[in-house]
Formats: structure tokens, sequence, C-alpha cells
């Protein structure tokens, strides 16, 4: 339900506002001058806020600035009550979306909500399907033929329009987010937000503000109020990878939502519901985390309605020809190449590799094989050459083959092994940071903070 604020010293005017919005299914909060309006914007984020310019205390102006500061994606309509209309074109010019002069029509006010409203709603669904567009095919993305892949397929199918949670489990790089989309997209929230969030890429510090939002001047740095990913995904689906590494203090909060499916953000005093299907995901076995207190029974319980195991790819050798097909076509198009031949010896040696980092391992080979074929079959030994790239490009950037005796900084080789690949995902993008993101597999969310972490400057968007 949208939101709306009514501010107007007029109280039959405001009242009747009230009214009319609450007939046609919004939440109204009303506020009897600008000074109060002002308090409810920093207390709440409001869809919409109908202001009148000319108040005691404060005015509509100063209403529409505090607005702006504390939710720029609120839309603003303002009233005026003069024959002139200078003052309300100024406030458009501050960043109103409209506005109404008095006496209006009720059909006239109705007409422009309902437009501002659309408005916000499609900037908000814009920005998403902007990043989601990609995925829309549903199942294209996954590739497949094995007996272990079918199952994986035939329980996509059954449960997409069930409103239960669901739990994905597999090893990292055996395609958790693609089957978690596929059940999106293959459901009856696909034309509603798909909104994913990896767990452990954003710090513990932030993550509750991330799922949840904030409040304006709840912590260091909260500038303004901020909807959480739970918010923007209403009415969809919200992903959460590698929920396994989340901390008691967020499993306790993300029980909440569960079970009461209402959450608070931070700094906040109000419960905000919310309808959100959870598709959560994790590497780790979560019984045995579970066992050793790492992580909630009753949460693990809440999010495993519907469990899907994802294979490893060694488990399912017979796809590799299928998924090198895929990647070499995807690789080629994305290159404006032709797409390199494989020669018989040169496939079996991809069906004989072990695969530890599995699809994604596979995909990054193809890639480096289209990235560097000169043209002709790619044979065996080229294969082997650019496999053993990759086994040994770890020891290449200074992991030891064995723990020394006296220990090491892992923190410190961790962060320079992370710091390492954004410099050459960005070099190799020519510093184009969209590109460079998509290259390490990161949203543009976790793809900035870690330039900031390591104080990396420069580049285009």
């Amino acid at each position: 339900m949208e939101k709306i604020l009514v501010v107007d010293d007029e109280k039959s005017l405001r009242e009747v506002m009230s009214i009319m919005l609450k007939r046609a299914g919004y939440a109204v909060t009303e506020a009897a001058d600008g000074e109060e309006a002002i308090g409810q914007v920093n207390k709440d984020i409001f869809d919409l806020v109908i202001t009148d310019l000319r108040m005691p205390k404060a005015g509509g102006m100063d209403v529409l600035k505090a607005v702006k500061s504390s939710s720029p994606d609120t839309v603003v309509l303002v009233v005026t009550a003069f024959a002139t209309a200078d003052s309300a074109v100024e406030a458009m010019k501050q960043g109103a979306y409209d506005y109404l002069t008095k006496p209006f029509q009720v059909d006239e006010v109705q007409l422009i909500i309902r437009n501002a409203l659309e408005k916000r709603r499609l900037s908000t669904e814009n920005m998403l399907l902007k990043r989601e567009m990609a995925s829309q095919s549903s199942f294209a993305q996954i590739v497949g033929q094995s007996e272990a892949m079918q199952k994986v397929f035939d329980v996509v199918r059954k449960v997409a329009d069930a409103k239960s949670n669901v739990l994905i489990c597999g090893e990292s790089g055996t395609g958790k987010e693609l089957v978690a989309r596929a059940i999106h997209y293959n459901s009856a929230r696909s034309t509603m937000p798909f909104v994913a969030v990896n767990c452990s890429a954003v710090p513990e510090t932030l993550l509750e503000s991330e799922l949840f939002g904030h409040m304006k001047g709840s912590f260091t740095g909260a500038v303004a109020n901020k909807a959480g990913l739970f918010e923007v995904a209403n009415g969809g689906t919200i992903f959460l990878d590698e929920i396994g590494d989340t901390t008691p203090a967020i499993q306790v909060k993300l029980l909440r939502v569960i079970q009461e499916r209402e959450f608070r953000r931070v700094g906040g005093n109000q419960d905000m519901k919310v309808d959100v299907r959870i598709i959560a995901a994790t590497n780790r076995d979560l019984e045995k985390a579970v066992a050793d207190g790492s992580f909630r029974e009753d949460l693990y319980y809440r999010l495993d309605v519907i469990p899907i195991r994802l294979p490893p790819l060694r488990l399912r050798t017979g796809d590799i020809p299928l998924l090198v097909k895929h990647f070499l076509e995807k690789f080629a198009q994305d290159s404006g190449k032709a797409a390199p031949v494989l020669t018989p010896e040169a496939m079996h040696v991809l069906l004989g590799h072990e695969w530890r980092g599995n699809v994604r391992e596979l995909e990054n080979l193809i890639e480096r094989v289209v990235a560097f074929a000169a043209g002709g079959p790619v044979r065996e030994h080229d294969i082997r050459g650019w496999l053993h790239h990759s086994v040994t490009s770890q020891a290449q950037q200074g992991i030891p083959a064995d723990l020394p005796e006296d220990g090491l900084d892992l923190e410190g080789l961790i962060n320079g092994i992370e710091k390492d690949l954004l410099m050459k995902a960005l070099e190799r993008t020519r510093w184009v940071k969209k590109k460079a993101a998509r290259l390490l597999r990161l949203n543009t969310r976790s793809f900035r903070y870690r330039l900031e972490k390591y104080a990396i400057k420069g580049g285009r968007d």
C-alpha cells in the first residue's frame, strides 16, 4: 500500500483530501503545518507528499527541501491558493513533481496523484529492469541435460508458483543464483522485482541497513532516509546468497521478517509490512552449522521449506560439451569473433578435469579461450596450457603451497589478492566499472564498495 503525507493548515481541506485518498486505497498520514510535516518525513519514508505552500511555522518549500534531503525518491505535489503560480513553479524547479491551484477538482487531483505515483513506480522498476534484462529468459542461462540437472528443472517448474521459501545448496560456482532467477521468472511474481544480495560481500555493519533500510541520522553517514532491499523487492523475490555467512543478529531479524512479514528500519520506530518471497543460497553445510551453533535452527527450518541441491560439475560431466558450446557462443558474440572449435582431444582434456570451481571455472576458461584463440582449432596443448594457468595462478599471486610454521597474515593476503583482481578487471575492461563488475560477478554496489575499500580511483561508469 502506497503511503501519502497530506500537509495543510486548513483542517477541512486536509480531512477531505485524506478521506478521498483513503477511499482510493492509500495509507494516509496528516500534518497540520510544515514543522509537523518535517518531523514526519524525518521519521518515515513516504511515496508521495502533498503540501500547501503557505503555512505557519514552516512553509511548503521547507517541507520540499526536507523531503528531498531525507528521501530523494519521494514525489512531492505542492498546493497554492493564489492566482499567480510563480511560487509553485519555483517549487517545481526545486524538485516538486507538479502543483495544484486552489480550488481544484477531485478528478484533477486523483489523476495527478496517479501519474505522480506511477512516475515513482516506473523509476524504481526501470532501475531494476536494467539489471535484470539479461535474466528474463528464465531457463535459458541454465545449461544441462544430465539426469541431475533435469531433476533440478523439474523442481523449479513445480515450485515456481508456490509461496514457500526456497533454500538452494551447492558448491561455489554451481549456478545457485541462476536457479533462483529461474524460479522467480517462472512464478506469478515475474513482473515484480528480483533483488539479489550477497550476504558475504556486504560488511556486517552495513548488511542490516542494506536489507532493511535506515532512517536519517541513525548512524554516521546516514544523511537521508533509505529504503532497504526488502522494501525494493516488495511483491517480488529477494535472493539472499551466502546466507550461511550471516551473523546471529542478522539471523534474528531475518527470522522476524519470515514469521511476521514485517521489519523495522535501522533507527526507525515503525514496523513495515512486506510481501516478499525469500530464496536463500549457501555453499555451507547448514545442518552442521546448526549443530555447532553458528546458524539458528529455527531460521534453517524456515528457509529449508523447499530444498534444492545443485550437483557439482564433476558429477555431471556429460553436461560439459553443452556448457562449452554455450560459453563459446556467448563470449564469441560478446567479442564480435567467430566461435573457435575445440578438437576431440581438447574436449577430452576438459572432460577429465576435476573442476573445483565448477561451472564458473569452466566459464572463465572458455572466456580465456575465446580471448586468446588465434584462428584454427583449439587443440589439446592449448587447453592444457590454459588449465595450467588457472591452477598456478594462485601460486603466482603469492599464496603459499602450505601454511608456514610461523603462520601468515590471512586478511592481508586476501586483501592483496582481491585488490589485484579488481585492478586486472578494470584494466581488462579499459576501466569501465560496470563491465569490470560483471567480469568479477559482482553487483554494482559490492564492486563500488571494494573500490572505496582499496582507494582505487578513476574509470567511468
